[in-house]
């Protein structure tokens, strides 16, 4: 029986930035994960580059049953600290859009910098290693794993949520948690394209591949989430970030609101056939995607070969309204396999703010993704790893 401080089960973005903290606070860890490969979820992130932060991270931008409980790791661990700790190690990055910052080159260099980090603290890697069970002693824990069994006073889960699962996603942390005890919000797939039934799609479905920036919203009162962000039209059905975005408020067979365009554009319509002889979609095709305008047109049984002086005001009226007020009901969403993260997982009520440690169990911490907060697109969710990590490695 091998015995260590800290057993970090998970070497992903939580558990790699844990147990490097750990390890440089003098304690001996031993990190595990099943996988072949470490951090195979920051390699795929950003297209490459890993959208590793958000310059803007606030509590806001984050979603869980219990929405305070982010704060206290969010305001201590900080997107600027995370910034100082990659150009200590020289790595550039840039700036995207709305605060989400890549690296520059890859997102291999921030693997090599938490691997570092661990190197710094003398954290023992045991990968691949997989964990088969997990005993409560008066010591603390025992797990039995593919290399023998291991003890420590404390231990770490850190082992992600079910998104991708070609990558070597599982339930592991929640069906630990719910062994000794702890309460899982029901996990669903969050920042993922939302599909519609095909019969319904078909006169959309050739406008795959489309974007364009729109309003998107649903749900009510503190459950109304809503975005200004790209929308992308599929062959199955809606995509982009303003999809993304909102597939984490929304909930099965309730609707999208969208605003494909201004509302305003029933008034620019009607000055324009005053003095304008085009075609109805050809004007329409100024303030939408061509596509998209004559698919629109076609849907309203509007000629668009119609010269504007001779549409009708209602017409334009209920054209503009339609546009402005589309509203849909998603058949469900393109699943695990689509999603790029996990909403519910540990129940917060039953975790300390501070310190990520179990209030049922002494020792047991909870961090990441595997935790009952899911951040909005853009870098947050990578900031939460970051947050929670350093909360609890700085208390174990």
């Amino acid at each position: 029986m091998q015995t260590f401080d800290v057993i970090v089960v998970g070497a992903g973005a939580a558990g790699l930035f844990c147990a490097g903290i750990a390890g440089q606070r003098g304690l001996r860890v031993l990190l595990v994960d099943h996988a072949e490969k470490v951090a195979e979820k920051i390699r795929i992130s950003g297209g490459g580059r890993c959208n590793f932060t958000n310059r803007a991270t606030t509590p806001a931008n984050f979603l869980s049953e219990n929405p305070a409980f982010c704060r206290s790791a969010l305001a201590r661990y900080t997107p600027a600290d995370f910034i100082a700790l990659l150009q200590r190690y020289g790595v550039a990055f840039h700036e995207k859009h709305r605060g989400q910052l890549f690296c520059d080159e890859s997102a291999e260099q921030v693997i090599r910098l938490l691997l570092a980090e661990c190197g710094a603290g003398n954290v023992a890697h045991w990968q691949p290693c997989s964990v088969s069970a997990v005993r409560q002693n008066q010591d603390g824990f025992e797990l039995d794993t593919t290399r023998g069994p291991v003890a420590a006073p404390r231990l770490v889960v850190a082992t992600g949520g079910l998104p991708v699962p070609k990558i070597g996603a599982t339930d592991w942390g929640m069906r630990l948690a719910r062994q000794f005890g702890h309460r899982v919000v029901e996990p669903r797939p969050a920042l993922v394209p939302l599909s519609f039934d095909a019969a319904a799609w078909a006169p959309f479905s050739a406008l795959a591949g489309l974007s364009l920036e729109v309003a998107i919203e649903t749900g009510q009162g503190r459950q109304r989430g809503r975005f200004v962000e790209d929308l992308l039209f599929t062959h199955r059905g809606l995509s982009g970030p303003a999809v993304l975005q909102i597939s984490s408020y929304w909930q099965p067979g309730t609707p999208l609101r969208l605003a494909l365009a201004d509302p305003a554009l029933a008034e620019t319509l009607r000055q324009t056939k005053l003095s304008s002889r085009r075609q109805l979609g050809n004007e329409l095709g100024v303030h939408l995607p061509d596509r998209l305008a004559q698919t629109w047109l076609q849907l309203l049984d509007l000629p668009p070969q119609r010269p504007m002086p001779e549409v009708r005001d209602r017409d334009l009226a209920r054209l503009a309204d339609s546009l402005s007020h589309w509203q849909l009901v998603p058949t469900g969403t393109e699943g695990w396999r689509k999603a790029e993260v996990m909403a519910g997982g540990v129940c917060t009520r039953e975790l300390d703010s501070q310190t990520l440690a179990s209030r049922r169990v002494a020792g047991l911490h909870f961090i990441g993704e595997v935790v009952d907060v899911t951040g909005w697109l853009g870098g947050y969710n990578f900031q939460w790893a970051w947050a929670s990590a350093a909360a609890c490695a700085l208390a174990l």
